[in-house]
């Protein structure tokens, strides 16, 4: 990806795109919940693009539970037993392409790494693609594809074991990195989940990667994304899903949240890292586009003590401050976390899992589509238009969408579809927020003290008329600034209302 140039910046990266997920609310895996998956996200290819060789996509991926019969079959073949299915995990590499070497320093990092953490090595698994499907421009970039399958470190729990993949993950990221080697990425890393994504259009993803169309992998969730790259280069490596979430829409809100995740790293403590916690730094990878750095923010607070439901409570808030009927511990639950962090405000529609749940969420803008069908067989299929995957009104149950702010979640652990409200009041509900605001938060007055020498409170005397014009020469206003912002917020208290329209000029010709 080119860094700043002329009037491009890669800081601005959005993209607007197909996502959704297929769940089997029971949790029972199956290779017909990935079918679905694959299926949906073809059909929404239409939402991508592709360049003018008509073979390479914007990206395309899926994310899905780890598929613990497929390796276990892998490990077998290479005369590897005794690992328990439960005690298994992988990670999805990105290797560089060339030079040769770059891979066995890349390889080398990252087993000395995955040792210092106690992960046991099984097994290195190259992932069987087809590259003849690619075209010009993925093949000229495509990766590498390897498996590493790990072992669980002795005497860790489940949460344990996924947090020191996390940690290991983002230790090797930095190490490769320090090695000033651009082309490498970690897609997943996980006992939970596996992310299988790529420059793909959406109909070459089961062709090129070949374990997609096995009979032995069989998963529970199914998180699918198309990407459609509106101002953006594509990569293999910006494609979605990333390690939790695949996001359609834009986080308008980028740069203030990155400021403000970068100003409190100096300030970051948690019982779960310790000192490891230097390692998760930075929290947002500044070479990703608005989704990764979603992404990142979202895995730091799941992996830091918080479910996926409660983190992307606090990320994606509802429009609490201006929802007079909301119920008061909702609205002491998002008051208490505002001050915690800041709104990742879209437009956004997000699918997001952790292996366990799979759920969607909406941005209090509400201008994404998410809609859903509940089928009698126990599917929910969720995505960004009605219809990715047909199923006859006879079979299902429930359908609907999501407003503003609004979440939908499967529990595949417990065999329950929670909707929005269930949700809300659940996490609203766990901890006593209202009594700790009552006991904690202080409202700052602002006030004059006429009593101190230094201030008399006395405004300062407004300039004389005729000054202003060279005034606002000096600090950058124009005549359509003073005219249509100035003025109307003085006279209504309140932003400009505006209507979209081609009457204003065009950027690279205003005289602005």
């Amino acid at each position: 990806m080119p860094g700043p140039i002329g009037m491009y910046d890669p800081a601005n990266e959005h993209d607007a795109c197909g996502v959704g997920f297929v769940a089997q609310i029971d949790g029972t895996p199956s290779h017909r919940v990935l079918e679905l998956g694959i299926r949906a996200v073809c059909n929404v290819m239409h939402r991508g693009a592709l360049d003018a060789d008509a073979k390479t996509g914007d990206g395309a991926g899926v994310l899905t539970q780890v598929p613990r019969a497929l390796l276990m079959r892998e490990l077998a073949a290479k005369g590897i037993t005794g690992v328990a299915p439960e005690d298994m995990a992988v990670a999805m590499i990105f290797f560089p392409n060339e030079p040769r070497g770059l891979v066995e320093t890349c390889r080398a990092i990252i087993e000395k790494v995955c040792d210092r953490h106690g992960l046991r090595r099984l097994a290195w698994r190259i992932v069987p693609i087809n590259r003849e499907v690619l075209g010009a421009k993925a093949l000229a970039t495509v990766p590498d594809v390897e498996q590493l399958i790990l072992g669980r470190p002795l005497g860790q729990d489940d949460n344990d074991f996924e947090r020191t993949l996390f940690l290991a993950r983002k230790e090797i990221e930095r190490r490769v990195n320090s090695e000033s080697i651009g082309s490498f990425y970690i897609p997943s890393m996980s006992r939970n989940t596996v992310v299988y994504k790529g420059l793909l259009a959406a109909t070459q993803l089961p062709a090129f990667y070949q374990d997609l169309t096995d009979p032995d992998y069989t998963t529970a969730i199914c998180v699918f994304h198309q990407r459609y790259s509106t101002n953006t280069f594509p990569n293999w490596f910006l494609a979605q899903p990333f390690r939790m979430l695949a996001h359609n829409g834009e986080i308008n809100t980028l740069q203030g949240n990155r400021n403000w995740m970068a100003a409190r790293e100096p300030e970051l403590a948690s019982p779960q890292w310790r000192d490891a916690i230097e390692w998760l730094k930075p929290i947002c990878w500044a070479g990703g586009s608005d989704s990764t750095s979603l992404d990142d923010a979202l895995e730091l607070l799941n992996h830091s003590g918080r479910d996926a439901l409660h983190s992307m409570m606090m990320l994606v808030p509802e429009a609490w401050e201006h929802m007079p009927d909301m119920d008061e511990a909702r609205r002491a639950f998002y008051q208490y976390h505002a001050c915690l962090i800041e709104p990742w405000d879209g437009p956004a529609a997000l699918a997001f899992s952790d292996g366990t749940v799979a759920a969607a969420a909406l941005d209090r803008n509400g201008l994404r589509p998410s809609r859903y069908k509940i089928t009698r067989d126990g599917l929910v299929i969720l995505g960004s238009e009605a219809g990715i995957v047909e199923v006859d009104d006879a079979d299902c149950i429930e359908k609907g969408r999501l407003g503003p702010g609004q979440m939908i979640a499967v529990d595949t652990s417990t065999g329950q579809v929670y909707h929005n409200d269930e949700i809300k009041e659940r996490y609203a509900n766990r901890q006593p927020y209202g009594e700790w605001l009552a006991r904690n938060f202080v409202h700052l007055e602002t006030r004059v003290d006429h009593d101190t020498p230094e201030v008399d409170g006395s405004l300062p005397a407004a300039p004389p008329r005729e000054d202003l014009p060279a005034l606002w020469r000096a600090f950058g206003y124009t005549f359509e600034d003073i005219k249509y912002v100035v003025e109307p917020m003085g006279h209504d208290g309140e932003d400009n209302k505006w209507s979209m329209g081609d009457d204003t000029p065009l950027a690279v010709l205003s005289h602005k």
